[in-house]
């Protein structure tokens, strides 16, 4: 707690935090508050499980509590996020800090019917937590006001471009006319996020936090090795003997999902799933039923699982590999939170060995192969090349590697060619 009094929040503020039992703050957190605190726009990288959404939500509401009026409610500060289950996420950590604060927030998201949304804006709210494409809806039928606003954040930015919410968001910012401090958070800050943070941030301050050491050493990592045709056995078999009692399960697509939820049943594990096809009230059933442990497992897509924050989650099965390190990332970060400690099992067919070995290259992370008992594998092994091994010169640096290998390589070269001269 002391972490952050030194933070010159607001004593209101403090007392909220206190309330929600946050000792420590974060690496993101501590680089964020001072900055965001003296208006800068900020330009932020940060996996997920890194407090990312608290970094932004206590300066936000340290600077709303200074001008906020009880009978006169406007959109003061804007919060776009990719989708909706970050929307109620974010929401519900607004709501937990402004407890004590005269402060009012609603949502604007797909999935909900447009009425109540527009009848909550108004009531009159100060800060709205939005997806981009109901929010443009409500723009271009002037059913919300954004003339007052003085903050827009942008989180997970990266998987809003991903989505092609690229024309929609510009046209978003271009709707807040007033002068506004930004922030822009994403898990990477790739060619695309630079661009759009050129054309409308001022001057930020860059804060990159590129490892989540601080998260990844509460979780431990566990890969086994298995038949493409036995995944799913493996799955409900790891899950019947681990015995956790939340268990969220990742896939790579939407059949996928349907299909394995079909076969979890079939083994008598209560299960649900949410992916895209699935409605609003379909989604936040699902998650309802495994935060009150009514379920035991919920199966997922990545896209669908954005913004999924449930406490003390122990344990995370990659059915599918990721097709990125920064999606891993985000499956990862479902457990492991708020120091909490959580395993992740991830399932490997002959076809995932080289991409693991990419994702632990990038993220430093060395994860033993494993057979699980009963499901030796019959698949055709790939080959794999040996790493050489490098001499005691080469260890201490004396010898670089890919220089002698390119001088080796050139030196024979020209001596093939010296060798067809003579020979003509």
């Amino acid at each position: 707690m002391k972490a952050f009094e030194k933070l010159n929040l607001h004593p209101d503020i403090l007392r909220a935090i206190a309330h929600e039992k946050y000792e420590n703050t974060t690496a993101i957190q501590n680089k964020v508050i001072p900055a965001a605190m003296r208006g800068m726009d900020i330009l932020g990288a940060s996996k997920s499980g890194t407090g990312k959404t608290a970094a932004y939500v206590l300066p936000l509401l340290n600077k709303l509590q200074k001008v906020v009026k009880k009978d006169e409610k406007v959109v003061r500060a804007l919060i776009i996020v990719p989708t909706i289950e970050l929307a109620d996420q974010v929401s519900r950590t607004i709501v937990s800090f402004s407890r004590y604060l005269d402060i009012k927030t609603a949502k604007v998201q797909g999935g909900s019917k447009k009425i109540d949304q527009i009848h909550k804006l108004k009531e009159g709210v100060d800060i709205v937590v939005a997806t981009p494409g109901r929010l443009l809806d409500f723009i271009n039928d002037k059913k919300i006001n954004l003339e007052y606003v003085n903050t827009v954040i942008l989180d997970e930015a990266d998987t809003m471009l991903d989505l092609g919410f690229l024309t929609e968001i510009k046209s978003i910012l271009k709707s807040c006319t007033k002068p506004k401090q930004m922030m822009l958070f994403s898990a990477t800050i790739s060619q695309n996020i630079k661009k759009l943070a050129k054309e409308f941030l001022h001057d930020p301050a860059i804060v990159e936090v590129h490892h989540r050491r601080d998260v990844v050493n509460f979780i431990k990592h566990r890969a086994y090795k298995v038949d493409k045709k036995r995944k799913a056995e493996l799955t409900a078999k790891i899950i019947k003997d681990f015995g956790a009692a939340q268990v969220l399960v990742f896939v790579n697509s939407k059949e996928e999902a349907n299909k394995l939820f079909e076969y979890l049943k079939s083994q008598e594990i209560w299960t649900a799933v949410i992916h895209g096809d699935i409605k609003r009230g379909g989604r936040a059933k699902a998650l309802t039923l495994l935060k009150s442990g009514k379920t035991q497992v919920l199966v997922a897509t990545d896209i669908a699982a954005r913004g999924i924050d449930i406490p003390e989650l122990p344990l995370v099965i990659n059915y599918d590999l990721p097709q990125s390190t920064d999606d891993f990332t985000h499956r990862v970060g479902r457990t492991g939170r708020a120091n909490h400690k959580g395993a992740v099992i991830t399932l490997l067919t002959i076809h995932d060995y080289n991409a693991f070995s990419s994702i632990e290259k990038h993220l430093k992370l060395n994860v033993k192969r494993e057979i699980y008992e009963g499901f030796e594998i019959t698949d055709k092994q790939p080959r794999q090349a040996r790493p050489r091994k490098k001499s005691l010169r080469e260890k201490k640096g004396y010898i670089d590697y890919d220089k002698k290998r390119k001088y080796t390589y050139a030196a024979q070269k020209k001596k093939k060619q010296e060798s067809k001269k003579k020979k003509s």
